[in-house]
């Protein structure tokens, strides 16, 4: 299905529900419908034209959905830019995409202006706010008279996006996602619009992010309303729910955090939340646990996925968040807590060795996956295309294990895996033992060089408000949870951790920072 037609289903069906509360204002699914109209007309008449990219450069806003779906009804293929992007950042996504188009927040004019000459493709500039010199304004655009109906052509196949990895490692590639990288997974997941069901979703996660960019698809097809946050505040957000009643979120793991650890939390109404879906980034055990207590009524959902997947790929269910039962039970609930789920329906996953093959039960190996809603490739990279698809399977470059019971683990990405000695050490596992420390509030291992060993294995962790860390000791309480190899052989205590937005921890940042070699 054509992406175009979530909107124009859920505009018939609920044309007076509120589809969008942002800054103010309240627009209804059959003004969202017109002011895309608008847009898509407007466009056109610049010259716009089938297979042209259209950028957007800011936070979140419902110009970016607008923008997204005009794209759509013009056959155009939508570039969602990291707003947090440095100029040459910036000048190497443009260079590579190389739009037509390009909309920005007016905060960020004075940087595009200077790139925008170097863009030989680049030729309308349009403001999102306010008004620049030689820019058109986006409101001429969506208040213009012109809003003939257009009827794209492109069919599930056809590239609608191409979406930047977050570049944690070398330049970010541009993934190539198609129509039904999206329809696929939302026609198999998502209920279309009741006139008798209303849900109201906040939406806080990045635009240019996948997770985000799902949840508005969810959530146009699914006829919600969406509550859109510019940029992550714990106490705005908390606000929001509150005076909203959102039903829905969809949140990072530091987010997550942020609020359980705010000291605004008591004061605030969050029982109308009746799902979270968290993800993007690993979540603590302690974190999930202090959640599941301290939010009751609230389900949780862990949702798996990456770029190049489009969407979720593996599922944690609520139910495997119900910490009840007998004490045997209630273990299994809360090792399953650290996995990433089952995989869904409409996606086959496996885990393979080095050579493709499939590993045993409880063996590491890298994931993959294989479904029409995967990326078709990444942007003019043929070698980096060929060396993640291969014979029709994405290689996700994340390694995990499957259990018994068919869950998957994960033990991190193949680049951080350490291998000491011969054995293989999962950053992963090391980690979640060190978040149950209890002076510890973040932790990351690293693998460090070592002439003897290979490599061996550092921990780099960030202590608790008003506790200190002894390395000693953090080592033994290891130790007396790991088998031997895996245990930290060095500890390094940091203010913070650098995380890319999403909660990421930048393992590279690290390698580069405390790579020195330990003592013998």
């Amino acid at each position: 299905m054509n992406t175009s037609e979530f909107l124009n289903i859920t505009s018939l069906i609920v044309p007076d529900r509120t589809a969008i509360i942002f800054d103010g204002k309240r627009i209804s699914y059959s003004e969202l419908a017109l002011r895309v109209a608008r847009l898509a007309n407007a466009l056109r008449d610049l010259g716009v034209k089938s297979g042209d990219r259209i950028a957007t450069m800011e936070v979140n806003c419902n110009e970016h959905i607008e923008a997204y779906f005009a794209a759509a009804k013009l056959d155009a293929i939508y570039v969602p830019i990291n707003f947090r992007a440095t100029e040459s950042e910036l000048e190497y996504m443009l260079n590579d995409s190389s739009p037509t188009v390009l909309l920005a927040g007016s905060r960020y004019t004075d940087m595009i202006g200077p790139i925008s000459t170097k863009i030989d493709s680049l030729k309308v500039l349009i403001v999102i706010d306010g008004s620049a010199d030689g820019w058109h304004t986006y409101d001429q655009m969506v208040n213009s008279d012109r809003d003939d109906e257009m009827f794209p052509e492109s069919d599930d196949d056809d590239l609608t996006m191409l979406m930047f990895t977050a570049g944690t490692t070398g330049s970010p590639k541009g993934v190539m996602l198609s129509h039904d990288s999206f329809s696929s997974y939302i026609l198999s997941n998502v209920s279309p619009p009741d006139m008798e069901v209303e849900e109201k979703n906040i939406l806080t996660v990045p635009l240019y992010h996948i997770a985000g960019v799902q949840a508005v698809m969810a959530a146009i097809y699914g006829g919600r309303t969406l509550i859109i946050q510019r940029q992550f505040e714990p106490v705005e957000w908390m606000a929001l729910v509150e005076d909203e009643k959102a039903n829905r979120a969809m949140m990072v793991p530091t987010m997550l955090k942020m609020l359980l650890d705010h000291e605004e939390f008591p004061n605030h109404d969050l029982s109308s939340l009746e799902v979270i879906t968290y993800g993007a980034a690993p979540m603590p055990l302690e974190v999930i646990r202090r959640a599941i207590e301290m939010l009751p009524g609230t389900f949780f959902i862990n949702a798996f996925g990456q770029t190049e997947t489009a969407a979720t790929i593996t599922m944690l269910p609520p139910e495997d968040h119900i910490l009840e039962g007998s004490s045997e039970e209630v273990e299994i609930k809360l090792k399953r807590l650290t996995s990433i789920g089952k995989p869904l329906d409409d996606v086959e996953v496996r885990i393979v060795s080095e050579d493709g093959d499939a590993v045993a039960l409880g063996e590491t190996g890298e994931i993959v996956a294989r479904g029409s809603r995967l990326m078709k490739g990444y942007w003019k990279q043929e070698e980096a295309t060929a060396e993640a698809l291969r014979g029709g399977w994405l290689y996700t470059g994340d390694l995990g294990y499957f259990d018994e019971d068919g869950y998957i683990f994960l033990s991190g990405r193949a680049k951080d895996f350490i291998k000491r000695g011969g054995e293989m050490v999962s950053p992963e596992e090391v980690e979640q033992v060190l978040h149950s420390h209890p002076s510890i509030d973040e932790a990351a291992i690293i693998g460090v060089p070592d002439v003897d060993w290979g490599e061996r294995v550092r921990a780099i962790v960030v202590a608790k408000d008003g506790e200190t860390i002894d390395g000693n000791e953090v080592i033994e309480y290891c130790r007396s949870r790991l088998s031997s190899f895996k245990k930290p052989e060095s500890v390094v205590v940091v203010h913070e951790l650098p995380r890319n937005p999403l909660g990421k921890v930048l393992k590279r940042v690290l390698r580069e920072s405390h790579s020195y070699p330990i003592e013998k």
